[in-house]
Formats: C-alpha cells, structure tokens, sequence
C-alpha cells in the first residue's frame, strides 16, 4: 500500500512476506523520493501504535514500548537508511508473527506509514499411513500428520496419479498453534495395491507423501449367497402374485412357499449350527496346532491369500544349540526356557526366496518376561552372540520385549497402542522391496518398512532370546509367484526326517500332531 503526501511517501511490498517457521522474516519499507531517514522516527507496529515491535529513533533503537514477545529477536538493517530504506528482521519465526504489520516514518511533525502482511508457513511430519482394517466393502487406510502451519491440505491417490476422496478428515491445534491431520480412506478396489496420502502446505506449494501397499486378501469379498438369496425373494413373491391371480391353484402355491421358507430356514439353522460347532472346535484344538482368532472363524473372504501364501520349513543345519526344533521342523522353543541366556537363539527358514510375493503366518505363544523377533533377513548376516538386528544390518524382524513391542528400523521404532499378539502374518514383496507384518486374529496391520532394494536371497527368519516362548509356523497352501532357493544342498524331505541331523533337537514339548491350521487368509 502507498500513502502519497506533498513531502515524502513510504512504500511497503505488494505482496505478502512468507516467513518459514524457525527461519528469518524481513519486513522492508521505502521512502520516495528516497531521502536520508538516519534521522528520522522508524517504527514497526502489529495492528495499534501500542503493539511495537520495532521503534528506531535517536540514531538507535529502543526497547522501552517494544511488545515482549520481539524483546531480543528483532533487528534493524541500517546500511541503506541514507538512502531512505530500511528493513525490520525478524529472527526464530513463531506462528505469533503471522498477521498485518504497518511500517511507520516520521520526520518532525509529518509522518507517513504503510501496510505490510507476513504469512508464517512450516512444513510438519512426514504422513504415517496405516491400515485399521476391512470395511463392508473395502479396507480402511488412515493417514497421519502433524505440526504443520497453516492448516495443511491431504490428498489421497493412486499409482496413476488418479484422486481419491476423503472418507474424513479433521484438524486440531496444539498449544503452540501447530496443525494436526487426520484423514481416512475407503479403498473398494482391490485391484489399485498402493495408495499415497500426500499433505500439501498452501502458503509455501509444498508437499510430503506417504505410500502404503495394500493386499489383495484384505478386501472383502461379495458373498456368493446373497444374490442368491435376492432371486429366492423375488422368485417367491412371483409366487405370492400369481397366487391371487390364479385361484384354482392358490392352495398348492401357498404350500410351495411354505415349504421354501421352511427350508430356507432350515438352512439358516444349520449354517449356524455348523458355525457354533466350528468355534466350540478351535476352542479345543490340541496343543500345537495352529488356530486363527475366535474373532474372525467366519471372516471367509480374505481366501485369496494362496496366491502369496509359501511354505516355510525350519532348517536344522541354521538352528542354534539352545533351540529345540520339532513337528516336521515348523514348530520352535528354547530347551531350557529357565535358563537366562545373554546370547540371541534363532534360525532361519530352509529356503531362501529371490522373487515374487510371499505370505507365512505364526503362532505366538509366550510369557510376561520374554524377548522374541521374527521376520526376514539376508543369509550372510552375523548370528552368533548378542549380535544387533535392523534394516541396515540385513534384518527386517518385529517383536517382543517383556509387554512391549518394536520393529528394528534405524533407529528402532516402539509399536504403541500394540494388543497382545498371538498370531502374526508376514508378507514379502521381493521385487519392491516391501516387508510387512499383520496381526491375524484382528486382521490390522501391524508395522510396515520402507521399501528397501533387495540383493540375493532372503530367508525367513525366528529368534527367541528368553522367556517362555514357542512358535509355530502354520501350515499354508502353496501357490507362491516366488522362485525358491534352497540354503543347503539337503537330501529329500522324507529323508531329512528319517535320519536328523547331528545337533538337530527331535524333542519337543507339544503333543499331538504337527500343526495344521486354517489361516485367515486361506479357504
């Protein structure tokens, strides 16, 4: 805005100033015609004279009427006052400074001001997105960000750059005046696998994104009964029409539908029947066995899981001394649990895998004090001692220590707001380098790495350090894209289990036959 007068006019910029939170705004004001303002009353106010944020008079700078909250972070750029410029910095940019400054001259009586408008812009945290689980007809994906300013925008898309709207998306503030976001999306197709959440900054143009895959077996499917059952209610009230029309034959037409109905409920009750019994069964399966969450025995539509689900068998040859490997080499404890080993115990899954996707699932069952990790990792890795596990050493491992739980990124990442887990899936994208871990009595989804870029084989991967523990890979039909690759050059399988290896533990502390579990993912 420009005041013109018979003397002088002051001149502030025509656009606003955008300041980055943490960084340095300058806020310049001109004379024209330019004349020397060493002499002058310079001021720098918020919305009254009484709200100072710099004052400049007698050749220096006074801080009687400044405002306390510029006390020590403001500063006058005096180089070019000769020339009639002058520049108010304003250092440690906070959300306070966004709003209307007016610049103010005066030279002996006649004074002239003009408006000035800061806009205060800062970047917060990268979007976390998650899963939280299937809806009706899709799966629910959340995203996350916060200590943003001013409030940030969120989009959802997809690979091909195709928008997504937002089922919800709330704001909140904190005591500093930072954004939070939360937005949710329903994805119902199951055939778009990555989603980004991107949060989007107004003032500065810039934007932080967040890429989840999503599974195919998380989606619902339709079930085929219903359209089924739709054409019964229609055929039945074809009936029901032609009934009224057709006296002569009223009587044999109302039988048929009676008998439709009873038999329709019938069928009602021995699917219900059969569901009953098929949970009073997982209530009581031996121990050893595999078994999915009570929750969801019925929760049948994630059955196209097969085409990721692999077979996992434990290597003998990989095992530490203080394991004990037994049921055809899936299920896994420590021999002495009673014993405090300061050393890690793991070993690794028999074939190693150099492409395609992948999906294992095991059962966890452990105590309170107990320290567990399970996951992938490279086959050159070092597993003797007390050795270190992350992302950056060749581990892509979550677990357990005492109630809490952890994925080994760099540094480690602590699970919050983690339920106790008893059955976990693992799932392996070799060719994206994607490794993520759900929780498969919920179906939630548990931590996810970034994508990393994948060399050689990897191998699945169980540690039990101490405590109570024991694991069982369940056993899953085959039908993996993946290509195998065998770690040792070992005799058959009916041999191997003739004739075990030296070292290899035959004992176990389960009865019954090895495990052979429905998984939830397969029919």
């Amino acid at each position: 805005m420009s005041v013109f007068t018979e003397q002088f006019q002051v001149i502030g910029p025509q656009y606003p100033i955008v300041a980055v939170l943490g960084k340095e705004a300058i806020l310049p004001c001109a004379l024209l015609p330019a004349m020397n303002a060493e002499n002058m009353e310079l001021g720098w106010f918020r919305t009254t004279l009484s709200q100072a944020v710099f004052i400049y008079w007698n050749q220096q700078e006074q801080t009687e009427e400044q405002m306390a909250e510029y006390r020590g972070r403001t500063s006058l750029v005096r180089d070019f006052l000769s020339e009639g410029q002058a520049s108010v910095h304003i250092h440690k940019v906070q959300v306070s400074d966004n709003g209307k400054y007016t610049c103010f001259f005066r030279h002996g009586g006649y004074y002239e001001e003009a408006d000035l408008e800061v806009k205060v812009a800062g970047m917060g945290s990268d979007p976390q997105v998650h899963i939280e689980g299937p809806e009706e007809d899709g799966v629910r994906v959340v995203c996350k960000a916060s200590g943003w300013f001013p409030k940030p925008q969120v989009q959802w898309r997809d690979l091909s750059g195709n928008k997504f709207p937002a089922l919800s998306e709330a704001h909140t503030q904190d005591t500093e005046e930072l954004f939070s976001v939360e937005a949710t999306l329903v994805v119902r197709d199951s055939s778009v696998g990555n989603v980004t959440c991107s949060v989007l900054n107004p003032v500065l143009d810039q934007e932080k994104a967040m890429a989840i895959y999503i599974p195919e077996p998380f989606f619902p499917q339709a079930s085929p009964w219903k359209p089924a059952f739709v054409v019964i209610l229609t055929m039945l009230g074809l009936l029901l029409l032609g009934a009224c029309y057709l006296s002569t034959k009223e009587h044999s037409r109302r039988m048929q539908v009676r008998q439709e109905k009873q038999h329709l409920w019938r069928l009602k009750e021995e699917e219900q029947q059969a569901k009953e019994e098929a949970l009073k069964a997982i209530g009581k399966t031996p121990q050893g066995k595999c078994r999915p969450g009570d929750e969801l025995v019925e929760d049948l539509p994630w059955r196209k899981a097969p085409l990721y689900a692999g077979s996992v068998t434990l290597d003998p040859d990989s095992v530490h001394h203080g394991l004990s490997v037994c049921h055809e080499k899936i299920h896994l404890t420590l021999k002495d649990p009673s014993v405090f080993l300061d050393e890690k115990c793991s070993v690794l899954g028999l074939e190693g895998i150099t492409s395609g996707r992948w999906y294992w699932e095991v059962e966890i069952k452990n105590d309170l004090h107990s320290k567990w990790t399970l996951g992938v990792c490279r086959k050159d890795v070092r597993r003797k001692g007390n050795y270190p596990e992350s992302s950056q050493r060749g581990f892509w491992v979550m677990g357990k220590v005492k109630k809490s739980y952890f994925a080994l990124t760099h540094p480690e990442t602590w699970l919050s707001s983690m339920q106790d887990l008893f059955r976990v899936g693992v799932f392996l994208d070799y060719s994206k380098g994607e490794v993520s871990f759900y929780n498969m009595i919920d179906g939630s989804h548990i931590f996810s790495f970034p994508p990393a870029s994948f060399s050689g084989a990897l191998f699945p991967y169980f540690m039990i350090m101490y405590g109570d523990v024991s694991m069982t890979v369940c056993s899953m039909e085959s039908g993996s894209e993946g290509l195998r690759v065998p770690l040792n050059n070992f005799p058959p399988l009916e041999e191997t289990l003739s004739t075990p290896k030296e070292g290899f533990s035959s004992g176990c502390g389960v009865d019954g036959a090895p495990p052979e579990a429905e998984s939830l993912l397969l029919p």
